[in-house]
């Protein structure tokens, strides 16, 4: 149940709401905006209490219900687009903000390189796993902490913010201090005990979809974060399971509209791993952009033939670097800039 505050409402009419709505078991989360209060009444009961309770209140413009199974994520919550914010660089505006970089860190020598093909192209975020989770127990799993380390001295030497995925709730304080970022997998969108705690953080996060999951499923994996206090969620569409074979998964361009019109929160996409092959990027990326997505999530390894994971999707630094230029008349086509 969402009660709108006319504009301007001092701060005891909006107490009142508050205390009356704790009073019947509801928990209360608060949207401040710059003229008017939105306040979101969420509980199990809520089905169950007469909106009247609330619409006579002193201050109240209207209460509406959310019918949907997400609530702190969608528009009705919040209108204005959600702007993340992370080293200076501003997520959900205008401009697109792309990050790239290779899906392992293996080295310093790899991770420098790549550090410095991002930064000269213009892209504005470095990613990198350290922990890796794989499919099989076999494959390379990631430098762990020492993959952190890496990343934590690359950022400070190229001034470049760092994203990478984390997969146990155990290790959210500690990378915390390593990475501006800190990215779920679509393994483990569903994960709540690790979504939980990392809503408990106020770190960014970006939250991709689970590769067998729909629009709502994952919107409200997002309420997870948001109904923890954190309000520094990105949505990371990277494609979904279905009957085609053609490609790693099919990217599904429709959820970028949906989104926009659904939620408030940024949205960027994972071209790489829908691809699933290198040829596949610019095309998915490029059709990304023109859909509306406010982002980029790409793989790029300085030597690809060489990769320990994901190589034969991720763009050579000749290729990541043209991609970036390709993007800039795609962009200015839909009023936007990279």
């Amino acid at each position: 149940m969402i009660v709108e505050m006319r504009n301007g409402a001092p701060k005891d009419e909006i107490d009142a709401v508050t205390d009356k709505a704790r009073s019947l078991g509801l928990n209360v989360q608060l949207n401040l905006g710059t003229d008017k209060v939105v306040v979101a009444l969420l509980g199990s009961n809520t089905g169950l209490i007469p909106t009247d309770q609330f619409a006579v209140l002193p201050g109240v413009e209207s209460v509406t219900r959310i019918m949907k199974p997400y609530k702190l994520a969608s528009r009705e919550f919040k209108r204005a687009d959600t702007i993340v914010s992370v080293g200076g660089i501003d997520i959900g505006t205008n401009r697109i903000v792309i990050m790239a970089g290779p899906c392992a860190v293996e080295s310093e020598e790899q991770l420098t390189e790549a550090a410095r093909v991002v930064k000269t192209s213009g892209a504005s975020i470095l990613r990198g796993g350290a922990f890796k989770p794989r499919t099989s127990p076999f494959s390379f799993q990631g430098l762990k902490k020492s993959g952190l380390e890496l990343l934590d001295k690359t950022r400070k030497s190229f001034g470049l913010p760092v994203i990478t995925e984390v997969v146990d709730a155990h290790d959210v304080d500690m990378m915390s201090d390593y990475v501006d970022i800190l990215q779920v997998g679509s393994r483990n969108m569903q994960n709540y005990s690790l979504l939980t705690h990392l809503g408990k953080t106020r770190r960014p996060v970006l939250l991709k979809r689970g590769f067998a999951c729909t629009i709502t499923e994952w919107l409200t994996a997002a309420d997870y974060l948001l109904s923890e206090g954190n309000e520094q969620v990105i949505l990371c569409e990277r494609g979904i399971r279905t009957f085609e074979d053609s490609t790693r998964f099919s990217l599904d361009i429709s959820s970028i509209p949906v989104i926009k019109k659904a939620s408030h929160l940024p949205l960027v996409v994972d071209p790489s791993h829908a691809a699933g092959h290198y040829s596949l990027v610019p095309a998915l990326a490029k059709a990304a952009i023109a859909a509306g997505a406010d982002g980029l999530l790409i793989e790029m390894h300085p030597d690809p033939r060489k990769a320990l994971v994901d190589g034969i999707q991720s763009l050579s630094p000749s290729d990541f670097i043209r991609l970036m230029e390709e993007l800039k008349p795609v962009a200015a086509a839909v009023g936007r800039t990279l």
